[in-house]
């Protein structure tokens, strides 16, 4: 009997105890985080849950490791060593983090909710639609590839995206050379069949083309020596180099890098259309239109903002833009507690023009009308952080501070200056203001920086830690969002090319060790569950005699 009561009483307390944890849950701001790719689960993994309701929303219910991508398509490394399942994740959140396998159809910002659809294709029983309402909105969905409507682009093109296009890709070219050996073909139909168009000339594109060249070279023609000399891999680019968004010096040692190993680069070409046997395109220079066949396209050249968030950005005033804007502290311009990050966004970083009069105003202490060197030295730092812009400029100069900015006409330096000397030394600053590049990178830190806004967004409501309010009174919420630079662009083989901060650049062997090193750490610090595969580190490949279709 008294174990019947001790059990009763037990009952009683616990279910108190989840009426109480219930009602605890309810009071917490829910969060719905849109996507799995970089920026979402760099977000997760660092957001202290147990502050908020989290919930996710995505399609791919893995995370796949996309500066790998390229090394797929070519049996460098396996597609099962670059995914990770998202429950695995949210798991050693100990179940905080709640999934739902869905699309998100379209953004009610107006009422705070979304509405929602589970896309995939089966009988399963039951509605597929749901709605859910938010408070804090994070939306992570990177971008779809951008075809800029050329006719055939989508019927008879690779993209490179998903971990389900690489895998396409490496059977497509497998099948490329086994339909160049069989008998009965000509010399010119080999060629065809054996001719690899990469259409784009960025960092994906460039990297495909690298992996596919190592891949011919050092596995390919020993299975299929008949062909070995009728292989050819053409990049096609618009501009008028690859990785243009890069500094010159890595542009160029792609370029001769890419001639040195027969891989050719059409640059001021620009695609108009692609069929099944040829790629037609128009080569600005000469204005002339030529077509050549191809066993093989790859489209990689840029993306472009999904359906649902074009119809969000209709919403709040956004519809003449392309791509959704942000603040600096990654904030959806135009509604309230609302962020993007990643690919689906864009900075729009305010101009130290615009706020030149409030800058030299709060500068200005006695109200003398003139800024004096100190005067200007007690603001630089939150100058330089308010607007990162000035710093680029100062670097582009070649000048070591701010205050060497404070020069007369004659290029001498002066103790002081008034609002249009002011404006004459950073009227040229906004001209360094750059759209940051859709890189996995990004969109890590992006993840990473929003998540501690998230977890101090109490303490530094009455505590802020920003830089001044030139406008206005007290100082931001927090720091604005600032990005490291470290872009390395794989190029070939054992060489690769880096950019790094300060204007340096790495080109050569030992570079491709900083590049290891560098997914080494996305792996680890962004998701903290990716398995790299050894096979990375040795470059060993798949046998395509025994290649199996890997299902993610």
């Amino acid at each position: 009997g008294g174990g019947v009561v001790a059990y009763s009483e037990a009952q009683v307390d616990a279910s108190k105890t989840s009426v109480q944890l219930n009602e605890k849950d309810c009071k917490k701001k829910r969060v719905v985080v849109l996507g799995t790719g970089w920026a979402g689960i760099s977000f997760l993994k660092d957001l202290d849950v147990s502050a908020y309701d989290v919930q996710v929303v995505s399609p791919r219910n893995y995370f796949a490791f996309t500066p790998l991508l390229p090394s797929v398509t070519c049996g460098t490394v396996e597609a099962r060593s670059i995914v990770e399942p998202v429950r695995n994740i949210i798991k050693k959140r100990n179940g905080e983090i709640q999934f739902w396998e869905a699309e998100c159809m379209k953004i009610d910002a107006a009422n705070k909710k979304l509405l929602c659809r589970y896309t995939v294709e089966n009988n399963l029983v039951g509605n597929d639609e749901f709605s859910l309402e938010y408070d804090y909105l994070v939306i992570a969905v990177g971008a779809q590839v951008n075809t800029f409507n050329t006719p055939g682009v989508l019927e008879n093109c690779h993209f490179l995206k998903e971990v389900e296009d690489a895998q396409k890709i490496r059977r497509s070219v497998i099948d490329c050379f086994e339909k160049a050996v069989l008998p009965g073909l000509s010399e010119e139909e080999r060629r065809i069949n054996l001719h690899f168009v990469i259409v784009g000339g960025g960092p994906t594109g460039v990297e495909f083309a690298a992996e596919l060249h190592d891949f011919v070279q050092e596995d390919l023609v020993n299975l299929y020596p008949s062909v070995k000399d009728l292989v050819k891999i053409t990049v096609i680019q618009s501009g008028d180099h690859i990785l243009n968004m890069f500094d010159e010096r890595i542009s160029s040692f792609a370029e001769q890098k890419f001639g040195r190993d027969g891989i050719e680069v059409q640059t001021g070409s620009r695609v108009i259309s692609v069929s099944d046997k040829e790629i037609t395109m128009k080569l600005k220079a000469k204005g002339e239109i030529c077509s050549v066949p191809h066993g093989l396209v790859v489209w990689s050249t840029g993306v472009e903002t999904r359906p649902f968030v074009k119809d969000f950005m209709g919403q709040i005033g956004q519809a003449n833009r392309r791509v959704l804007a942000t603040d600096e502290w990654l904030r959806v311009k135009g509604c309230e507690d609302v962020y993007a990050l990643g690919d689906c966004a864009t900075i729009n970083q305010r101009k130290v023009m615009e706020d030149i009069a409030a800058i030299f105003k709060a500068a200005d202490k006695d109200n003398s009308g003139f800024l004096t060197v100190e005067e200007f030295k007690d603001v630089i730092d939150d100058i330089l952080e308010r607007y990162p812009q000035v710093e680029h400029y100062l670097k582009s100069k070649h000048l070591r501070d701010v205050t060497d900015l404070m020069k007369d006409s004659e290029g001498n330096d002066i103790d002081k200056v008034d609002i249009e000397g002011f404006k004459l030394a950073l009227c040229q600053a906004d001209s360094q203001v750059k759209n940051l590049p859709a890189t996995a990178q990004v969109a890590a830190q992006q993840g990473a920086y929003l998540s501690k806004c998230f977890n101090r967004k109490y303490k530094r409501k009455d505590n802020p830690e920003g830089p001044r309010r030139f406008r206005g009174s007290g100082r931001h919420q927090f720091h604005p969002f600032q990005y490291v630079l470290l872009v390395v662009s794989y190029a070939r083989g054992e060489q690769a090319a880096a950019e790094l901060p300060g204007d340096w650049v790495s080109v050569g062997r030992s570079t491709q060790w900083l590049w290891y090193s560098q997914t080494s750490e996305l792996a680890y610090s962004g998701v903290g569950g990716i398995r790299l595969d050894s096979k990375i580190h040795f470059r060993k490949r798949f046998k395509p005699h025994l290649m199996q279709q890997q299902r993610t």
